[in-house]
């Protein structure tokens, strides 16, 4: 068949052979359910605001209810399906409770974004005291763990494959440089315990990955890079946008093509893929 001619696809459409285009968009998520940790704020909104505007019926999840309730509200105001649910991804019992009740809810659970995590404060190597590490450790990589663990079932049970995102950053793939941060009144640097977590994420993502294709379970990982919140420091957002090859600070939305891409049709051959979204950071 000549490239470009029309031809069945297995779901009854008409597609492209040479291509993605189809009568349909391969982003196109109707009909699928997707559960976002983390998702009630910053880029877990971002990444539920995406993937609710291309189709997809969402539930954000996260400890905190008001944040939730306020974040649900606005995404329903600009016409979006967004529901919401309290977890503690700590916790594997609430965990397997809030799939299961999104997946009955929502009459699918195909999207699975693993962002929650909670950091301690990173302390400098030699005074980081070590239940800091393993909280850090427990929030961000065992909580991710549970999440796609639970997930996994629910897709398996269902028989009908799926996609599950983790969400690492660009410092577990480069180091934290102690002179972005020099001189500076922050709240918050990362070190040890989130640089190792992220990582592990990484290498979560890559394993699961491995273990789940026959499944039809695809597993990837997003890792973003300086992403500032609105009451950052500016003096370190400026560095920040220094930092890049591109020479700009990223904004939330800049992870919208990224979740789409690893949720949808769009992406059916990615797996075990970290998709790094720093501006050029991590390449500088």
């Amino acid at each position: 068949m000549a490239a470009g001619a029309a031809a069945n696809l297995p779901d009854g459409r008409v597609g492209v052979v040479a291509g993605l285009s189809t009568t349909s968009s391969p982003f196109d998520l109707s009909g699928r359910g997707a559960l976002v940790t983390g998702g009630g704020t910053h880029l877990g909104k971002a990444m539920a605001r995406a993937l609710a505007s291309h189709g997809a019926r969402v539930c954000i999840a996260g400890r905190r209810s008001a944040i939730l309730v306020e974040a649900a509200a606005d995404l329903n105001a600009d016409g979006l399906d967004v529901a919401w649910r309290v977890v503690d991804i700590t916790e594997p019992d609430q965990v397997d409770a809030v799939v299961g009740e999104t997946a009955a809810e929502l009459g699918d659970l195909s999207i699975m974004v693993c962002n929650a995590g909670a950091s301690a404060e990173d302390r400098f190597p030699p005074d980081q005291p070590v239940q800091t590490f393993v909280d850090t450790l427990n929030s961000h990589l065992v909580g991710t763990f549970t999440c796609a663990q639970s997930a996994t079932r629910a897709m398996r049970d269902a028989g009908r494959g799926g996609s599950i995102i983790t969400v690492s950053s660009m410092q577990g793939s480069v180091a934290s440089d102690p002179r972005l941060y020099a001189g500076l009144d922050l709240t918050y640097r990362p070190g040890p315990a989130y640089q190792s977590a992220k990582a592990g994420i990484i290498g979560l993502a890559r394993n699961l990955a491995a273990e789940l294709g026959p499944l039809g379970i695809r597993v990837n990982c997003i890792s973003p890079g300086f992403i500032p919140k609105g009451d950052t420091n500016a003096e370190f957002v400026e560095r920040g946008r220094r930092g890049n090859a591109l020479g700009i600070v990223g904004q939330p939305d800049d992870l919208a093509g990224a979740v789409l891409l690893l949720a949808s049709d769009a992406g059916r051959f990615l797996t075990g893929h970290n998709l790094i979204v720093d501006g050029g950071w991590s390449i500088c």
